[in-house]
């Protein structure tokens, strides 16, 4: 049984339709990603597979309950954790204090502390600083780690690549791909389509808020993809 099921998902904000019978699908301890083009829709299917959005209850299944439009503090006691894109720390908390604040809900798991700062130990060298006094690339290593501190089943991380050098990409990537030897289902949006690609067990391409493109990385040509990314 999948773990995650999205199923004929349409979202909107005000009158504007950002989704269209959106479907996809997670097992247990899979990594998935979300490829597309700027306003795609990526981010507005994260937003509502994690309750920021209202959408119909059976839009969304989590663990095989209907999940769809509760309150994103629900589904944090649930497992479903949100890394946001522009990595959104809270400037006038230091690293550990952000960092505790992913634990608010005290969900049990095997995310610690002590293993957020053996997996990140620039944070935990800084860990007295105000987050903002961090690089962009710390600030996002922060804002992963204050999502594992909520101990999740499923980690949705949106963007992981802006603004970032190539070379703080690429360590963010072996993070994720360390997270995922612990089981975390995992669903990223990047554009960086050559790491996600790489890690990854299957991928979704949007386009016009709709899935453009489907299937597993080794099946995915050039020319699919980029028929399905830019509609060519």
């Amino acid at each position: 049984m999948s773990l995650l099921r999205v199923l004929r998902l349409s979202a909107f904000y005000g009158s504007f339709q950002a989704l269209f019978d959106v479907s996809l699908e997670a097992a247990e301890g899979e990594t998935i990603a979300v490829i597309g083009a700027n306003g795609a829709g990526k981010t507005t299917c994260l937003r509502a597979i994690a309750g920021v959005l209202p959408v119909p209850a059976e839009a969304v299944r989590f663990a095989g309950d209907a999940v769809g439009g509760r309150p994103a503090h629900d589904l944090v006691a649930r497992g479903v954790v949100m890394v946001p894109e522009g990595r959104r720390i809270f400037p006038s908390l230091t690293v550990e204090e952000n960092l505790l604040v992913g634990a608010y809900r005290g969900r049990p798991g095997p995310w610690t502390l002590a293993r957020v700062y053996d997996l990140f130990p620039v944070l935990a060298e800084r860990r007295r600083q105000p987050g903002p006094n961090l690089s962009g690339g710390e600030q996002q290593m922060l804002a992963i780690g204050r999502g594992l501190m909520a101990n999740p089943r499923l980690l949705l991380v949106d963007e992981i690549s802006l603004g970032l050098a190539p070379i703080v990409v690429r360590g963010l990537y072996r993070v994720l791909r360390t997270i995922a030897t612990e089981g975390t289902t995992t669903l990223v949006v990047d554009q960086d389509v050559s790491q996600i690609m790489e890690l990854a067990q299957r991928v979704y391409c949007f386009r016009k808020g709709a899935v453009s493109l489907e299937g597993r990385p080794a099946d995915l040509t050039r020319a699919r993809l980029a028929a399905a990314y830019f509609g060519v």
